[in-house]
């Protein structure tokens, strides 16, 4: 149809991530024809969004005024300082009620290819906001993507050399699962990980010497197979005796007698 105004609406609605052309019609088509008074809404909370909302002086969250209100909530504890890439990510941690801290949004993370560097997501605002001497502990709540390790990475760097504590967000288990399935880079390496946010820090591995498996727990042998062995973190099993079974036989043999375990085949 050759219709400028559809046509208009069309290549707006396929601005939204995710709508290709066909969609964006179907959505023009279904305003038009069933839903006129929900467009005008729709047109109206538009223009009032892109008119009223602003970021955030401290967080650099959307706000309607300078400050948001979770960054002048006093029951907020102002030693915790979460960064998260986009207010969509601060919203998703809000839903869960067990942060009570205060956060810090970057709007966007580094990424080499796209020519986006630290400078491109705000670290300087960053690390004000860290040193202010009030902030105790900053929690890279970046997501677990290449580019989100990346960010993660350069931040705790800079972060780390003003003397400040720095944690990482943990992999999580999924809610309802068995550990003997779950992918076992999601598992718990070390204490912190268990507490929920992991220490940017080299992990120092026990040495396993054949015979003494029952002086470690499983996360021990987690953590060595974790660490020593990057290979099997594709492995999805938790325990060793079922790691084993997935390795050749004679490297299966040799790390059951390094492990002293005694596995039924």
């Amino acid at each position: 149809m050759n219709e400028p105004a559809l046509d208009g609406l069309v290549e707006a609605l396929r601005r939204l991530p995710g709508v290709g052309v066909k969609s964006a019609q179907r959505m023009a088509f279904h305003l038009l024809q069933h839903d006129r008074d929900g467009a005008r809404r729709l047109a109206q909370a538009l223009l009032d969004a892109t008119t009223r909302m602003r970021h955030c002086q401290r967080c650099h969250t959307f706000t309607q005024a300078d400050v948001c209100a979770t960054c002048l909530d006093p029951l907020r504890d102002a030693r915790l300082l979460c960064v998260v890439e986009t207010p969509a990510d601060q919203a998703a941690l809000e839903r869960t009620g067990s942060y009570r801290g205060l956060y810090f949004v970057l709007m966007g993370r580094i990424s080499p290819l796209d020519g986006i560097g630290a400078d491109g997501i705000g670290a300087e605002a960053l690390l004000a906001r860290a040193g202010d001497g009030v902030v105790e502990e900053v929690i890279l709540a970046t997501g677990f993507t290449a580019e989100g390790e990346v960010t993660a990475h350069a931040l705790a760097e800079a972060l780390r050399a003003r003397g400040l504590k720095v944690t990482r967000l943990a992999r999580g288990v999924p809610a309802g699962s068995d550990l003997e399935y779950v992918w076992i880079g999601n598992l718990s390496i070390d204490g912190e990980r268990l507490s929920g946010r992991l220490d940017n820090e080299p992990r120092k591995v026990k040495t396993l010497k054949a015979g003494d498996a029952h002086a470690f727990t499983k996360a021990d042998i987690v953590d060595w197979l974790y660490v020593d062995r990057p290979r099997r973190r594709m492995h999805g099993n938790f325990t060793a005796c079922a790691l084993m079974t997935r390795e050749p036989p004679k490297e299966a043999a040799a790390l059951r007698k390094q492990l002293g375990l005694t596995c039924s085949s």
